[in-house]
């Protein structure tokens, strides 16, 4: 479990990994834990690894917390944000970045041990939820969150994800029932992972760094689920 924390005041930083520790070493959680002090060198520092879960001030100099969390989010959707700030006044702002929680500060210790918990479980529950495809060679076992769409071409289907795609006999249609809940139909030939999905056009959608055309019988739909995305 890789934890980052990112806040301009070391003795902040400080106490914050205390309390931290303290849980996932009651826990039994193997972990490492990384600290940043500007939104400048954590966001050099994600470059090189991306974190599980990341607990990130908004005031800080330079870039700022919640600016940091958007250029995050172009990069990586599966890090788990959790603000812990002073100002209460960003909250409506970080469901643009998909924050999991908003802490103020002062905060009270079981408050981020608490809070540390849900995060735990919602790694759990991303990295547990899986695909599995039926090739010539065996089964193979694709994780739901690295998936960022299928794509079908006559009788088969391609799993395009973060590692590359992997090609199988199968109808679209029924990987679309089976996943329901996770991806949404944007044309008749793609199927995407709606939380991979960046930027909507009024014809695509941004989906990873590819551009994947939006047909109009499925425009209202995607909308609605990219929306209810952005509110979760």
């Amino acid at each position: 479990m890789d934890i980052c924390i990112c806040d301009d005041e070391r003795n902040l930083r400080t106490s914050l990994k205390n309390v931290l520790e303290t849980e996932l070493q009651l826990q039994g959680i193997a972990y490492t834990i990384r600290e940043f002090d500007s939104g400048e060198t954590l966001l050099k520092g994600l470059k090189e690894k991306e974190a599980d879960i990341l607990f990130l001030d908004i005031e800080m100099k330079g870039i700022s917390g919640m600016d940091a969390a958007r250029r995050l989010r172009e990069s990586y959707r599966d890090t788990v944000i959790i603000f812990v700030t002073a100002y209460p006044d960003y909250v409506f702002q970080g469901y643009e970045v998909h924050a999991f929680h908003y802490i103020l500060k002062p905060y009270r210790e079981e408050k981020i041990r608490e809070v540390l918990r849900m995060a735990l479980e919602e790694t759990h529950r991303s990295t547990e939820q899986y695909y599995i495809v039926e090739q010539k060679s065996g089964m193979l076992r694709l994780l739901l969150k690295d998936i960022l769409y299928f794509k079908s071409d006559r009788k088969k289907v391609t799993a395009v994800t973060k590692n590359g795609a992997e090609e199988f006999y199968g109808k679209l249609s029924d990987v679309e029932s089976e996943l329901s809940g996770h991806f949404t139909r944007i044309h008749n030939r793609y199927l995407v992972n709606t939380a991979s999905v960046s930027r909507l056009t009024p014809t695509s959608c941004i989906c990873g760094d590819e551009e994947l055309p939006v047909s109009r019988a499925y425009r209202q739909e995607l909308a609605v689920a990219f929306a209810r995305m952005m509110l979760t």
